[in-house]
């Protein structure tokens, strides 16, 4: 189980103003108050498993085949905010928009903060282990319906209780599966993850809420 005591509140910034929201003294209440809420329902679990390579049953499509190459294993990974988060998002839809779009971002960016954590503990449970970034179901030409597999190698609605819909979309919503290359030997730096990079606390592109690479993984 991951504790989250604080939620980034950069990045749920960076949400909003893709949303078209500028910050001032009253949304920066807001987000104080929402950040207090959220926090107080978030049960966030993760899992995951890693298998040996190859193993056709996650290898659907050229880009995951790419993002994998030169690794030997891979960690399959899912992460929750669990179903109270969902419940506060949907009665905030229906009572208050506003708070909703706050509440909505606050709880993007923690969901990635969990993936983040998850990231680390299997940094730290693989030293020496290089590491990919997360490749999800849904980016380049990697299907939407494998989550549905990576969800079954993980036992993930018995053990967490999170499914997937006839839509494709994951229950509890605020969720998250993906795939991690790992791997003995160093893997090209627009693979790498941001777990075991040694620039990890200064590097630009997580400030900014991506990372390096990421643009380029389809033609690697």
């Amino acid at each position: 189980m991951i504790t989250l005591r604080r939620l980034n509140r950069d990045e749920a910034v960076r949400y909003l103003g893709g949303a078209g929201i500028a910050l001032n003294e009253k949304m920066n209440r807001l987000l104080e108050d929402c950040e207090r809420e959220l926090l107080s329902v978030i049960d966030a679990k993760f899992l995951y498993r890693v298998i040996d390579l190859p193993f056709d049953a996650i290898v659907k499509g050229r880009d995951i085949r790419g993002h994998l190459g030169g690794c030997d294993r891979a960690a399959v990974m899912c992460a929750t905010l669990g179903a109270a988060a969902d419940r506060l998002l949907r009665v905030s839809q229906i009572t208050d928009m506003s708070r909703a779009v706050v509440l909505d971002s606050l709880a993007s960016a923690a969901v990635e903060q969990v993936c983040g954590e998850a990231d680390a503990l299997l940094a730290e449970r693989f030293p020496g282990t290089f590491m990919t970034f997360r490749f999800s179901p849904g980016y380049g030409d990697y299907p939407l319906d494998m989550q549905r597999t990576i969800l079954r190698l993980l036992d993930a609605p018995r053990k967490i209780g999170l499914t997937l819909n006839e839509s494709l979309l994951l229950t509890p919503s605020k969720s998250v599966t993906a795939v991690i290359g790992l791997s003995d030997h160093p893997i090209p730096r627009g693979r790498r993850g941001c777990a075991v990079c040694s620039l990890r606390e200064t590097c630009a592109y997580r400030r900014k809420g991506s990372h390096c690479g990421f643009e380029n993984t389809a033609s690697e």
